[in-house]
This record gives structure tokens, sequence and C-alpha cells, in this order.
């Protein structure tokens, strides 16, 4: 049977507790809450930190804390993101790499108009320095696609030397200012990726269900979690993020696939 790696993302940088009270916010919260998912299902964690008035940070601590305590309850691979503060710097957004070393982390390849309100920089020189940087500390890029241009990026920084082959992407849609969540932009998206490159795809809010039936249905991977999609069902919150990494479960056996363990996340994507 094809495996499916279920990766969740407990906690993101912009949604809050008034969005659903479930959302683990500190470090603490959010460990214990991979492990939950992680016994569900989930093979990957992405996780995001919040500082003490619930706001998207890069503080290097916060990250090490929360890593230091997932790794003590269970072996779910680590992704860390990179972004998620928009008043970062270069420096800050990559400065965890470096200590924690995750098997993953993100790799928006591209910038734009985020949420119709603010930019999302992620500047050439900025990407070629990260690029440059996950080399080093042994961390594989999961690039991050909001529209076709990003593919198109990673294209060349693969030529260049920056990112190596096999790839892996994330294909996020539905965001403000990105690809809109459809099957169709899902499989266009998909047809652009280099030959031998791993993939998964996310639906933002109403596109979550769909986007992941088919990416299930397309051989890809899926992410679920609060990041991404705060309600379980229309005008129901979810109730937790194990919960939606059991529906993801169930949706990937009925496609008489098996979902992924950690050891076979490792395996596919090279990590």
């Amino acid at each position: 049977m094809a495996k499916t790696i279920i990766t969740v993302a407990t906690t993101g940088a912009w949604p809050s507790r008034k969005d659903n009270p479930n959302i683990p916010i500190t470090p603490s919260e959010i460990a214990e809450d991979v492990f939950k998912c992680y016994k569900a299902g989930a093979a990957v964690c992405h996780l995001h930190m919040r500082d003490d008035e619930e706001k998207g940070t890069m503080d290097t601590k916060k990250f090490e804390e929360t890593v230091g305590l997932i790794r003590e309850k269970c072996d779910i691979v680590i992704n860390c993101t990179t972004s998620g503060d928009l008043n970062a710097t270069d420096e800050t957004r990559q400065a965890h790499l470096k200590s924690i070393r995750p098997e993953l982390a993100s790799y928006d390849c591209g910038s734009m108009n985020w949420q119709h309100n603010s930019l999302f920089i992620n500047h050439p020189k900025f990407l070629e320095e990260l690029g440059k940087t996950m080399q080093e500390y042994g961390v594989k890029p999961e690039i991050e696609i909001f529209d076709a241009g990003m593919i198109y990026n990673s294209t060349y920084y693969l030529k260049k030397g920056i990112l190596k082959a096999p790839l892996h992407y994330q294909f996020v849609l539905g965001a403000a200012g990105g690809s809109a969540a459809t099957v169709e932009n899902l499989v266009y998206l998909k047809s652009l990726i280099p030959e031998g490159s791993t993939w998964s795809a996310l639906g933002i809010g109403k596109g979550h269900v769909p986007i992941m039936m088919a990416a299930i249905a397309m051989g890809g991977h899926v992410r679920v979690g609060m990041e991404d999609n705060v309600f379980y069902g229309p005008g129901v919150l979810a109730e937790s993020n194990a919960q939606l990494v059991t529906r993801a479960a169930d949706f990937i056996k009925l496609a008489g696939n098996e979902v992924a363990t950690p050891a076979d996340a490792r395996k596919i994507l090279g990590v």
C-alpha cells in the first residue's frame, strides 16, 4: 500500500484563542498537542511559536523549549517555520535552525501580498542565504508554494545549487493573496514540479477537506491543523488538532493507503 504522510500544523502565527479556544499557544501546550497528534497518526509536526501576547514570534528559546519537550515524548519529524513574524529579520528567521537542526523547515519561495493588507517578503538574497544555511545544518527545505511563480523560483534555485534534489513541496492553497483552494489549481501546480519531487497540500478554511481528499487521490501527502483551519465542519469548531489528524487518517485508510509513521516519513523525504 502507498504510505501517506500527515503533517500537523498545530498553531500557526495568526489564529488566536478568540478564533478557537483549543489552539495550543505555550511550549508545553504545543508539545502535548503534538504528542496527541502523533498518537492519532501525524508523522510530521510543523511548528510556529507565540509570544506572551499570543503573537507570532521567531524566539529561538521558545523553539528550543518546545522541540525539547516534543523529543522527550515521541520521534515525530520536526518541521520548523522560518516565517510567522512579519517583524522578524533575516537573521532571526533562521537562527533556531542552527541550534535545533530540525529535519525540515519551511522555505517560502517568493514574496506576496499577505491577506491583502501586508507584505510577505522573501527577498532573493534571503532565499539564497537560507538555502545555504539549511544545507550547512542538514535541514531539508519544505518549499512552500502559494502560487505558480514560486515553483519557477524553486527550479531556478535548484539550478544554482541553493536547493538540492529531490525537492519537497508544500502547496498552500486558499491564502488571501495566493492561489485559490481548488482542485484545478492543485493539479496545475503539481504538474510543474520537477520529476522525482515529493509533495503535500493543504487548503485553508473551507478548502481544508476538499484539498486533503484531492491530494490523497493524486498520490500526495497532506497537512491538517488549526494553523490552516479552526473548524471541523461548517460552523463547528475543531475540538483539537488530533481530531483533524484522526479524520485525515480515516480518509487515507478509506482510499486504500497506509498512514505513514515518522520512520516512513523520514525514508520518503530522505531526512
